[in-house]
């Protein structure tokens, strides 16, 4: 497994040894003592994740607000747009964030740590993505930022308007929105 730090030097873009032939291909999509080396300490993850989405769909920007979740994603059908945004009072890249092509061709994974907001766009007729969280999915914690607000200014490869869920049509911008303060282990 190869790692390299995005412009947010604490999101990793994570690239599988992948060994392939005419059968098709294998590789670790996880393997704790290499991830550990990677990321630089221990990370537990407790619950995992699939959603299939849709072209145009557009998920995020999500985050919890009390058991922030670090996230692994990956996608194992189509291609998405993954974005990763820095919520982190006090960190020198608040307010900003990173973007990376995520694809079952590419097999590439993002580790995002926890105190980041997170979301995707569909590219592709379908996708379907899977993560692994470091802490459970907490409804009464869960937030929102809305995914064009003009401050964070995330250039989403869209031609036309992105599909949104209610909620996260109505998700405030940054400025109005609730952020960590305190200590996120994750």
């Amino acid at each position: 497994m190869k790692a390299k730090s995005l412009a947010i030097v604490d999101v990793l873009l994570i690239e599988p040894t992948v060994y392939g032939d005419d059968r098709g291909f294998f590789f670790e999509s996880f393997n704790q003592a290499q991830f550990k080396a990677v990321v630089g300490r221990d990370v537990s993850f407790v619950q995992d994740n699939h959603s299939k989405s849709a072209r145009g769909v557009l998920r995020g920007l999500h985050y919890q607000i009390k058991q922030p979740q670090g996230k692994l994603v990956r996608v194992v059908e189509g291609e998405v747009f993954d974005v990763a945004v820095d919520l982190r009072k006090g960190s020198p890249t608040f307010g900003k964030w990173v973007g990376e092509i995520l694809s079952a061709d590419n097999k590439r994974q993002l580790w995002i740590p926890a105190g980041f907001a997170h979301g995707f766009l569909v590219l592709s007729e379908t996708a379907q993505f899977l993560y692994k969280t470091t802490d459970f999915y907490s409804p009464e914690n869960e937030r929102a930022i809305i995914w064009n607000d003009p401050t964070l200014s995330i250039h989403w490869p869209l031609d036309t308007m992105p599909i949104l869920s209610g909620k996260d049509a109505v998700a405030p911008a940054l400025r109005d929105a609730e952020v960590f303060n305190g200590s996120l282990d994750s």
